[in-house]
């Protein structure tokens, strides 16, 4: 590496598709970052792409702002005091990993070190304890891939309120920006020129772990997202025997409605896509087994864990491992009867993709009303204080799960906290329990008819079932407690009498007297 004698603003550990890309992010923004990897070709390729940027984009006389290390003790003393260093590495071991390197290289306490990745939010919890007396751990979760990295991320920070004083501007200046009128993404796809105006779509999450949890919930959401559309493609391509390029072209119109989002528009380039083996659509090559990561999983157990009913997110998670079961489906296939297939009607057709525009939405509001149900609950148990307006904010671009209806979101949080009412559920607000009501009827259709047809909608039904729990005022659990009463003891409260005292029926009694508890 070359010798520089100037002291940078930023460290960056990690060098792989997210690390680089923030790096030259950042650098775009006019800091200056030292940066390794323990892979030197990522060091150098990095390099090299900053140089090729500058060209590209006519700045090739600007002095370059990533600079190589060959070690982490040679990047600390590259940095300016107190340090800034960012880690994109694998979650887990590697980060602690890192961690006691960056010890024995002589890290300081005031130095701030931040875990990008997807770590597990309690281990971000354990680590800020754990490494209290060394350094500042901070953590910052990223989301939007690989372009989000480089030309807008959605930044969810949490930890030390101190520590992000230190980061916000760097942050505020990679993020995504949204128009603060429209709420609409202010687009960059060109290095060297970064966006300055519009809002940032960052902003401070809460104690550590929070940030972590925050997208851990966003994937959740995600990997129910990705599946209601991939079970509409199913519907229209199985039930309804479209082609890859109809519904594509189906995907397109309704993304530029309601349903507008990130997964809608790359869900119609994937299906337009030609396989160059074989020019049939490259979809219909790609073997139907889909693979995780942990984070819709990590999701779907929190949910349990804390009692917060998710069935949407996980079915989804349930719908990638009904996936891998390939053998099984293949043979099963064999065995197991099914509805004929019938030839649909051009207007039979057309009822249906209106009914599942309808389906779609709804669905997709009841995903994330789950999710974000979710982190309130979570919140109160971790005594955190989430505002979900800024939340759903920063969500709007960037992300993954970026779509037109989040701005309605943050209208809903923010005219909630207007009143001072809290909006213990998405349902509840206005604009969705209306949109939800017109929509219940085609909804509905669309789930019978997918039940008709032997087409299997484990998102889109879970969502209506969900729904429809929710629109009940009395449910079944009446029962269910009477059985647990009778088996275990459990006792019951009544509907007579105040809340939260309880009773046991001697069942095994003649007299079957009910007691007081």
């Amino acid at each position: 590496m070359e010798n520089h004698t100037k002291l940078y603003d930023v460290g960056v550990i990690g060098l792989g598709v997210m690390g680089k890309n923030l790096a030259l992010n950042i650098a775009d923004n006019q800091y200056h970052v030292a940066a390794f990897d323990l892979d030197n070709v990522k060091v150098q390729g990095v390099l090299e792409q900053e140089q090729s940027d500058r060209v590209n984009s006519k700045q090739a006389d600007q002095p370059l702002r990533v600079h190589g290390c060959n070690n982490l003790s040679e990047l600390l003393s590259s940095l300016d005091k107190p340090r800034i260093i960012v880690l994109s590495v694998p979650a887990g071991a590697p980060v602690d990993g890192v961690c006691s390197t960056l010890i024995e290289a002589g890290i300081e306490q005031n130095d701030i070190v931040i875990d990008t990745g997807n770590s597990l939010w309690t281990d971000t919890v354990e680590r800020e304890a754990r490494y209290a007396d060394k350094f500042t751990f901070f953590s910052s979760a990223v989301s939007g891939g690989e372009m989000g990295a480089r030309f807008g991320p959605s930044l969810m920070p949490s930890g030390n309120i101190k520590a992000w004083d230190r980061i916000k501007p760097i942050w505020e200046a990679i993020a995504a920006k949204v128009d603060a009128d429209t709420g609409l993404p202010i687009e960059r796809q060109e290095p060297g020129n970064p966006v300055t105006e519009g809002e940032p779509c960052t902003t401070y999450i809460g104690p550590a772990g929070a940030g972590h949890y925050v997208k851990m919930v966003h994937n959740g959401i995600e990997y129910a997202d990705m599946q209601l559309i991939c079970e509409a493609y199913q519907l229209l391509s199985d039930g309804f025997q479209m082609s890859a390029n109809e519904i594509a072209d189906l995907f397109e119109r309704w993304n530029q409605g309601s349903l507008n989002s990130y997964l809608m528009e790359i869900s119609a380039e994937v299906l337009r896509q030609a396989d160059p083996i074989s020019g049939k659509p490259l979809v219909e090559m790609i073997l139907d087994k889909a693979g995780q990561k942990g984070t819709g999983l990590w999701t779907a157990v929190s949910s349990l864990q804390i009692g917060c009913p998710a069935p949407t997110i996980a079915e989804a998670v349930y719908a990638r491992a009904v996936s891998t079961q390939k053998t099984q489906r293949v043979a099963l296939s064999q065995l197991l009867s099914g509805p004929a297939a019938v030839k649909p009607s051009d207007e039979e057709r057309h009822t249906f993709i209106a009914q599942l525009e309808s389906a779609l939405y709804c669905a997709k509001i009841a995903s994330y009303a789950q999710g974000f149900q979710l982190m309130a609950m979570t919140a109160k148990e971790r005594n955190w204080t989430l505002d979900f307006a800024e939340i759903a904010k920063i969500w709007r671009a960037g992300c993954i799960i970026r779509a037109t209806f989040l701005q309605s979101i943050t209208q809903a949080y923010q005219a909630a906290a207007t009143t001072g009412i809290e909006l213990e559920n998405l349902l509840m607000a206005e604009t969705f329990s209306q949109a939800l009501s017109l929509k219940q009827l085609d909804w509905r259709k669309a789930v019978s008819t997918a039940v008709l047809k032997g087409i299997p909608a484990p998102c889109i039904g879970s969502a209506l079932a969900y729904y429809d729990s929710y629109r009940c005022e009395t449910l079944p659990a009446n029962l269910l407690q009477g059985q647990r009463d009778y088996f275990g003891a459990h006792t019951f409260e009544r509907t007579d009498k105040p809340a939260g005292e309880k009773y046991h029926l001697n069942w095994s009694d003649a007299k079957r007297e009910i007691n007081k508890v």
